[in-house]
């Protein structure tokens, strides 16, 4: 049907030069290869590729470090994103290779613990900087500035991802109304974005991945917290009489909503839900708040995970001496090896400490570590690209001694 093809981000559209517009290239173009690939195929080449990309795999999505290996973790809820706004935007006629890349990235600023990390972090984040930390915001951050990858001559820089895949990345937040969802028509600096879902996406293809993200979760959690022994026979029960038209399968929830999405969304309208496609998805949305993510069961670790984050904050926060700093972070090395010998090799790739060596790098120097609001910053962000696992293990090494 394709009846979204005029609007897609192909070249010849209004916006094509600023989707595809970076702040300056990650390689000189050698072997032909900037004719093999797109634009947005070769941004989805360096997301893969980065280490963002791959910690994905030991991040919780809702439960906390699953021992079962069939329960969901962010790389296979970025998996199904995919799978999803493919689906749609193939349908639609929108450029699949543009959902690719950012269904791929939308969630590389995740935390560990899930959504509860990302509060635990804010937090911190409000009372010691006195700014907002969501995981849209870290997660540009992240592809702008902490994600490197080596040119052909093994020096790290910056990703540099082209505009319309950034924007995908930050505008994926947010809930979306029933009157249908457009993108935005205004090119702005993604700084403007200071709060989660301020504005729209800028591209369609934006839309399809904002809209296929709240799709992909609502199924699976159920069918985790069942696989979890978190719901039980009468809540499975009240589900099947409160949403008839639908039976707790994540498979035939997702098809049901992209078949519904794809049949009533048009260029005038925008993409949107028939009125009973959009009051199902808002039952389930309540449903798994109320049965699932406020369950009892989650909340020892809750406060077992705000304790990990807020001690290893507080440690590293507490050797801070101005231009003492890494002087006060050896000094404690014998203690915590690991965790320090980490810091210090990851503040020396965007700071200018002794360590850093400017022949390996040419990437953005981020931090004046002498100045306490920026060495703080540096810590959260830190913290933030931690893996469940890793996080646990850091934290048994402050009480191990």
């Amino acid at each position: 049907m394709k009846k979204f093809e005029e609007v897609a981000m192909n070249e010849g559209n209004k916006k094509w030069k600023n989707v595809i517009s970076r702040e300056k290239e990650l390689y000189t173009p050698v072997y032909g290869a900037n004719t093999m690939r797109s634009e947005f195929d070769r941004d989805y080449t360096r997301i893969i590729n980065c280490d963002a990309y791959n910690r994905l795999k030991n991040k919780t999505q809702v439960f906390f470090s699953p021992d079962n290996d069939h329960i969901c973790t962010r790389i296979e809820h970025v998996n199904l994103v995919e799978s999803i706004s493919h689906t749609i935007a193939n349908f639609l006629g929108l450029n699949i290779e543009l959902t690719k890349s950012i269904s791929t990235a939308h969630d590389l600023g995740h935390t560990s613990f899930g959504h509860q990390g990302e509060k635990i972090l804010n937090d911190i984040s409000e009372k010691e900087l006195n700014e907002k930390f969501w995981h849209a915001k870290n997660g540009l951050e992240f592809v702008d500035n902490y994600e490197l990858l080596k040119d052909y001559n093994g020096i790290e820089r910056n990703l540099s991802l082209c505009y319309g895949v950034r924007d995908g990345i930050i505008a994926h937040s947010g809930a979306f109304s029933k009157d249908g969802l457009k993108p935005r028509e205004e090119f702005i600096d993604l700084k403007e974005f200071t709060s989660p879902a301020k504005y729209m996406p800028y591209t369609w293809e934006g839309c399809v991945v904002k809209i296929s993200d709240n799709i992909s979760y609502i199924g699976r959690d159920i069918e985790d917290a069942i696989s979890m022994g978190i719901l039980e026979d009468n809540d499975v029960t009240e589900f099947n009489k409160l949403i008839q038209k639908v039976k707790i399968n994540s498979t035939n929830i997702i098809n049901y909503l992209v078949v519904d999405l794809c049949e009533n969304s048009t260029i005038e309208e925008g993409l949107k839900f028939s009125e009973e496609a959009y009051q199902i998805m808002n039952q389930l949305i309540s449903f798994n708040n109320k049965k699932i993510y406020k369950h009892r069961i989650l909340k020892p670790m809750v406060r077992y995970c705000t304790l990990f984050m807020n001690e290893l904050f507080n440690l590293l926060k507490g050797e801070f001496d101005e231009k003492n700093t890494i002087k006060n972070l050896k000094s404690i090395r014998k203690f915590y090896p690991e965790l320090i010998d980490e810091f210090i090799n990851w503040l020396s790739k965007y700071s200018l400490i002794d360590e850093r060596n400017s022949e390996k790098y040419d990437n953005r120097i981020l931090f004046d570590i002498s100045n306490e609001i920026e060495y703080k910053k540096a810590i959260i962000t830190y913290l933030s690209g931690m893996t469940d696992k890793y996080i646990v293990r850091m934290y048994n090494t402050l009480i191990s001694i």
